[in-house]
């Protein structure tokens, strides 16, 4: 008999693409799973739960769910090597990554904290990559990249970061931002890029560089995996 394929294999050669949204390259494969339909499943039978943080209106809008191990797994054999590649992460360097998790955005804009309304990095290491599958369509918005007017970064490093905060909460209290969540740019972030949601999409990015979630609010805070903004979030430092 035939050895039953993985479950949730990737589908093999990946189609990969890097495409240059300021100064930075953001590595994107479509069709990234052999058989996304296992993966949404799994998701349809998970628990999600707010995060930690969210009372305080800190973090991500919306619920989490453990990814099952098997994902987790085939994921990064993929893409250490690949990462490595492509964003310059010297060979020697070992690999640490988080639990993939499941995510659904759901905090209605009027719900959302002052720094929930302006785009955000998620570290100022090197070499820390922000890895996102979609497991919903271009509907549900995408991922968009944005340069800091008054300091003009794009990327934050450990050298910029204290300078960037204190600007930033500056600019927050001087002028609150209006609740709703960021997408097209303003007076304080210009928009570089926008990456569009598309279903079965997986995107790589430095997670040094400002970004934000585009959600469409009047179709994307369901918390049905099915009908919502439905990703999975990983991230690898090394």
């Amino acid at each position: 008999m035939p050895s039953s394929p993985e479950p949730f294999a990737i589908r093999m050669p990946p189609d990969i693409r890097s495409v240059r949204v300021g100064e930075h390259a953001v590595v994107v494969i479509d069709d990234f799973l052999a058989d996304p339909q296992a993966l949404l499943d799994a998701a349809c039978a998970a628990t999600f739960e707010p995060l930690p943080g969210a009372a305080e209106r800190k973090g991500y809008p919306g619920l989490r769910a453990p990814v099952p191990a098997a994902y987790s797994e085939q994921l990064t054999e993929l893409l250490e090597p690949l990462i490595k590649l492509n964003f310059d992460v010297p060979e020697a360097l070992p690999v640490k990554k988080t639990p993939c998790t499941f995510s659904l955005t759901t905090l209605a804009p009027q719900a959302l904290g002052p720094l929930q309304r302006v785009p955000h990095f998620d570290a100022s290491t090197p070499h820390y990559m922000a890895v996102l599958l979609y497991l919903c369509d271009e509907r549900h918005g995408g991922t968009a990249f944005y340069r800091h007017r008054a300091t003009g970064l794009q990327q934050i490093t450990a050298a910029e970061r204290e300078r960037f905060g204190a600007v930033l909460y500056d600019e927050v209290a001087q002028q609150p931002p209006p609740a709703r969540y960021f997408a097209e740019g303003d007076e304080h972030f210009e928009l570089l890029g926008l990456l569009p949601a598309r279903f079965n999409r997986l995107v790589i990015y430095r997670g040094s560089l400002l970004h934000t979630a585009v959600v469409n609010p009047q179709r994307s805070l369901s918390p049905d995996p099915r009908a919502g903004r439905l990703t999975v979030n990983t991230f690898y430092d090394f």
